[in-house]
């Protein structure tokens, strides 16, 4: 295949080498952070001082939507494609797994001639192919997970001072979680390179468990606000402070007439409301928050700021997505993908330049997904339909209740009855919708094991399809004997061998008893069973596995333990070195 070379020039100012004729990139998308939890949007007990600035220099789209939960916006971002046809649509259950033949934003870049980093919040798989630096991302500094002290991640993480994988491999770091990124962040972009760069700083703040230094935390607490609350608007307040830095440095070096700067969030506000104390709620004139399909939900704030390119200040009111940004930047950065992509979303730099002044209507969906779909043979979903949106620029149907969007942004009034023939065109819109992103059936995306590019593969309760009670993320979850749960992951064993399968209730890091006396295990159509004693904290078995897809199911069965599935898998394939490293 012919490399294209696109760097046709390099202005060298102060340290600092870039191309003159594409511009650098650097996408910021917080945690959890609402269209109303900043400001310049109007939040009365919030001070973002650095955020409102972005937003005064930058185009800002106002009828921006995203999806109600991280993982699927994340999908959605580096794809430019709904997040159910992307394959990640929830945030456990085996179901936050990108599908490894998605090209991601990060693949576009750096086979365009970018240097390209990431460094935070993933979601989108941990284990070989899925993670960032198997996905285009040459540097990458991130947790595991959905959060940085979930399971899966190293036991002791706790915001400050954790341990990262830099690369693949872990590594300590001094410093709270937001500041640490930051800071890598800044020492990517500032590495002297004759390429342009793509930086990706998606933040795990402003998420649960809202954890910040207590000076940003306590003056909220002291005028009242909840607990978490005044975590969560500590957070926001912090994040706005390293912001104004990292812009300051941008300036400084002489970088930003150069840099596109965007800045999102992936869902509604997590903590902007507070369900029975309207006093310290905002809501910013829209109804729901994080989960809903109401607009509360999905419709955040994004501004991208390019100088001299985009008009400062200047508001679109047209509908837009999070899937936009992709078939966007490829055009305004003069990127080549190396395969085409079939997009869902639209290029919209003609409307962030000022090149056009008519934008025709579009029509959006928004899911929130909680199970896995069932399709009849005429493609209809088996047992009805998650929740879900049909977004234009008028209309808003919300499973079965129709709203003006324009006459009701809170959406208050259901008017399905005074408007059947809208109702039912939106309805029909959907039910193509659905049929059309499930249209190849709903697959497993499985987990690799066997590959030299990782060996143990590693699989977390969080990672499995549930088949009895549900799924748990969070540490302490682990000792909780009145949860009895289990399920199974679903694996692609790439090569034929002997293998090592390590079972255990606890992770390598914080070993404990299985409180167990008998773990079954069954692999495929392999079964296998071992009698242990109740402080056993493991059990390893040997097998010879063939190639190709199985099912992975533990039993952990004992007086202590109930009848609950192992948390945590190994797999090792034993003539492989070992080549990253397990918590």
């Amino acid at each position: 295949m012919t490399r294209l070379i696109f760097i046709t020039a390099v202005i060298l100012i102060g340290d600092f080498c870039f191309a003159a004729d594409r511009p650098n990139v650097l996408l910021i998308v917080t945690d959890d952070q609402g269209y109303g939890d900043m400001s310049c949007h109007g939040n009365p007990f919030l001070k973002t001082p650095n955020l409102d600035r972005l937003a005064a220099q930058s185009v800002s789209l106002e009828d921006y939507h995203v999806d109600p939960v991280c993982t699927p916006t994340r999908a959605s971002l580096m794809t430019g494609r709904y997040c159910s046809r992307a394959g990640a649509w929830d945030v456990v259950q085996g179901r936050q797994l990108l599908k490894r033949d998605e090209t991601t934003m990060a693949n576009v870049f750096a086979n365009s001639g970018y240097r390209t980093g990431m460094f935070g919040k993933w979601h989108l798989g941990d284990a070989w192919p899925f993670a960032p630096r198997y996905r285009g991302f040459q540097n990458v500094l991130r947790h595991l997970a959905g959060g940085i002290d979930e399971i899966g991640n190293p036991s002791s993480n706790d915001y400050f001072d954790d341990t990262y994988y830099l690369n693949g491999r872990l590594q300590q770091i001094d410093g709270y979680c937001t500041e640490v990124f930051f800071d890598a962040c800044w020492r990517f972009i500032s590495k002297e390179s004759d390429k342009p760069f793509f930086a990706y700083l998606p933040l795990n703040a402003m998420h649960s468990p809202h954890t910040v230094p207590d000076q940003y935390a306590a003056p909220f607490r002291a005028k009242r606000h909840s607990e978490n609350q005044a975590k969560f608007f500590g957070q926001i307040e912090h994040f706005d402070e390293h912001l104004g830095k990292l812009l300051k440095k941008l300036d400084q070096k002489q970088l930003a007439e150069n840099t596109i700067v965007i800045f999102m969030s992936d869902n509604g506000t997590a903590q902007g409301m507070v369900k029975g104390d309207p006093e310290h709620s905002f809501d910013a004139g829209m109804r729901g928050q994080k989960g809903s399909v109401f607009d509360g939900g999905h419709r955040v704030a994004c501004f991208a700021r390019w100088p001299g390119k985009f008009q400062s200040g200047k508001e679109i009111q047209a509908l837009t997505s999070c899937r936009d940004w992709l078939p966007t930047l490829i055009d305004l950065c003069d990127l080549q993908p190396a395969s085409p992509i079939v997009f869902d979303g639209q290029n919209i730099a003609a409307l962030l330049t000022g090149n056009t002044q008519q934008w025709p209507d579009r029509t959006m969906f928004v899911e929130r997904q909680a199970d896995q779909p069932r399709l009849a043979s005429n493609g209809k979903r088996v047992g009805g339909y998650p929740h879900f949106a049909v977004l234009t620029e008028q209309w808003r149907l919300v499973d079965k209740k129709l709203f003006n969007i324009q006459n009701d942004p809170a959406q208050i009034h259901d008017i399905a009855k005074d408007h059947p023939e809208v109702f039912k065109m939106l309805t029909q819109k959907y039910e193509q919708h659905f049929a059309d992103i499930y249209c190849d059936s709903v697959k497993y995306e499985r987990f690799t094991v066997g590959n030299e590019a990782e060996n143990p593969t590693l699989l977390t309760v969080r990672d499995w399809h549930p088949t009895k009670g549900h799924v748990i993320w969070q540490q302490p979850q682990l000792a909780d004997n009145a949860i009895a749960i289990n399920g199974f992951w679903a694996i692609e064993v790439q090569a034929a061998g002997s293998y090592t399968v390590r079972v255990s209730r606890f992770p390598r890091d914080a070993p404990q008893p299985m409180q167990a006396d008998l773990v079954k295990l069954k692999i495929g159509d392999q079964k296998v069973e071992q009698q242990t004693n109740a402080k056993d904290a493991y059990a390893n078995f040997q097998l010879e596995l063939p190639a190709g897809p199985a099912l992975v199911e533990t039993w952990l069965s004992g007086a202590d333990s109930g009848d609950r599935g192992a948390y945590f898998v190994e797999i090792t394939k034993n003539d492989l070195p070992l080549t990253n490293n397990v918590p």
